[in-house]
């Protein structure tokens, strides 16, 4: 976007470029992030570390997501974060989960924004995520979290798209829709995602075999399950259990 003179003359005075951030202070229930082109945490409001349940930004600045949430959700998080940089456009208000009031994960509307350097070069991501309940009605959640729950509650098996849908009380296309528009995702990605996932949690948490979590999770063998978690953590099964059990 190109400035008129009067603009560039006045950006040119502001003393503090980081200044425009402290506005977001002030809106409640407005969650402000900014991120390198690496994933790492370089800013954020009040709003948002506290809501990480952390007491300062400090703890915030440098870290991953998967530091503060579910290695679903981080996943999902990063393939925004490099469409947006890669294309440098915005995405403007995408359903996406977040930490309600109770730190249970809920339905927020996001809206990331690329991060310029001043060659016009994209170093990052920054934007605001927020509980709109107009545009949460707009999108029809409910289908959606049907089908989340639901493959959320299936981890242990494979489900098909057709079972996805009847589950969530629609047909394949209307749900491929739903998914597509609201997630991002095909509901093949949400049930694959979903089973990553739960298996992530048995390999941070348990000393079950890879072999036994694999199978537990509706993979046909072990081959197939390090195949799958690698292309959607970029690490192996046993690297990621030696990264979360030290």
């Amino acid at each position: 976007m190109a400035l008129s003179r009067l603009q560039a003359e006045f950006f040119s005075q502001i003393a503090d470029p980081q200044g425009v951030r402290v506005i977001f202070e002030h809106m409640p229930g407005v969650f402000f992030f900014m991120k390198d082109a690496q994933g790492r945490h370089i800013a954020a409001n009040t709003a948002t570390f506290e809501r990480f349940g952390i007491k300062s930004e400090q703890e915030l600045v440098g870290a991953l997501d998967e530091k503060f949430f579910p290695l679903e959700v981080a996943k999902a998080y990063r393939e925004d974060d490099l469409k947006v940089m890669r294309s440098g456009k915005p995405l403007i208000n995408r359903l996406e989960v977040w930490y309600d009031e109770q730190r249970n994960l809920n339905w927020f509307i996001c809206t990331k924004l690329p991060v310029l350097d001043k060659r016009g070069k994209v170093i990052g991501v920054m934007g605001i995520t927020r509980r709109d309940e107009d545009r949460l009605r707009q999108h029809d959640v409910r289908e959606v979290t049907a089908a989340v729950q639901f493959a959320r509650a299936n981890s242990h098996r494979v489900v098909t798209a057709a079972e996805l849908a009847r589950a969530a009380g629609v047909s394949e296309r209307h749900l491929h829709r739903k998914l597509r528009a609201a997630l991002g995702l095909s509901p093949y990605e949400l049930l694959l995602r979903s089973r990553i996932q739960s298996a992530a949690e048995a390999l941070a948490k348990t000393s079950t075999t890879l072999i036994d979590i694999a199978l537990d999770h509706g993979f046909c063998d072990q081959s197939a399950f390090t195949q799958q978690f690698r292309k959607r953590t970029g690490m192996t099964p046993r690297e990621f259990r030696k990264r979360h059990q030290g």
